[in-house]
């Protein structure tokens, strides 16, 4: 398996993967470009999916059941967008006033459920870690916050320039001792030198590997340290992920998409042993003020320096 997938150029739709394409069971990604006025329609087949604008805003019709308008984002470093769910066996037409970039992250599912709405300002955010591994994880789909859905989870996360994600590295698999196997994927966004358009200038790393207890459960090694742009997607199969590196000066955004086998949605993960000890450290560190990066209002720099001034 060829687990880095980059921006295919000169195509429309920066991304189209599906579970055969990735060579594994439950998980897919399309990244839709929307030109003003255009209808795009959607056949889900036998998938559940999120409608989740990364630039610009739309509508969601699902001919019969319901019809969203999603306030989106100039760009995903801009603030927390509205999204949508559409269930397995449905049809969506999806259009925008202006021209937008939609991610559509799909999971293979059993259950049909309705579609459904959901508003930025209801999602969570949240900092995790601290010192140079803090970064924002916006939890708009998973377990706990949204549960209308059979297999899919997916989350959003912003390192800062210079800062670790996904660290520890951790797994979840159906090696020892995990008890939910995921497969995952990360597609990444990173924005220039004013940090927030997305550019393929700038530049970020990704880390995925086994160990003897992968050999132990016949998963095949994987030893990988991945430069990615913008655009770029990094499937994980099996192993431990992690850290995700944002390279000093470039912000970097990633979209997770999660499902697997098991009948209720989790996710549970096992760190690497040799660095699990990391978190225990983060008690005693402070939080890079840097983070939260973004909230359904917009930046929170920019929010910060308007209450500044105010209070002049």
């Amino acid at each position: 398996m060829t687990i880095h997938r980059p921006r295919v150029e000169g195509r429309q739709d920066p991304v189209l993967l599906t579970p055969d394409d990735a060579s594994w069971s439950w998980t897919g990604l399309r990244v839709l470009q929307l030109l003003a006025g255009e209808t795009r329609i959607v056949e889900t087949g036998d998938a559940e999916a999120f409608v989740l604008p990364l630039e610009g805003s739309l509508r969601v019709d699902v001919p019969g059941e319901a019809t969203f308008d999603l306030v989106g984002r100039p760009s995903v470093f801009s603030r927390v967008t509205d999204f949508a769910y559409v269930g397995r066996d449905s049809t969506m037409h999806l259009t925008s006033k202006k021209d937008a970039l939609v991610a559509l992250p799909s999971s293979k599912c059993i259950r049909r459920l309705a579609p459904a709405y959901g508003s930025a300002e209801d999602v969570p955010v949240e900092v995790r870690g601290a010192g140079n591994a803090s970064r924002q994880v916006t939890n708009f789909g998973v377990p706990g916050v949204w549960d209308h859905a059979d297999k899919l989870i997916c989350c959003e996360l912003i390192t800062p320039p210079g800062n670790w994600s996904s660290y520890p590295p951790h797994k979840h698999d159906a090696s020892e001792p995990c008890t939910v196997v995921n497969e995952e994927i990360y597609y990444y966004r990173i924005a220039g030198q004013d940090q927030v358009t997305p550019s393929r200038q700038g530049v970020g790393y990704h880390r995925t590997y086994t160990g003897p207890e992968h050999e132990a459960a016949g998963l095949p090694p994987i030893d990988e340290t991945i430069e990615v742009r913008d655009h770029d997607v990094v499937l994980v199969p099996h192993g431990y992920h992690g850290p995700c590196v944002a390279a000093p000066g470039y912000p970097m955004y990633y979209l997770n998409i999660m499902a697997g086998p098991a009948d209720d949605r989790a996710l549970a993960f096992c760190d690497d042993p040799d660095h699990g000890w990391v978190r225990d450290s983060w008690v005693d560190q402070q939080t890079d003020p840097r983070c939260p990066v973004t909230s359904a209002s917009g930046r929170l720099d920019q929010i910060t320096a308007t209450s500044r001034e105010g209070h002049s």
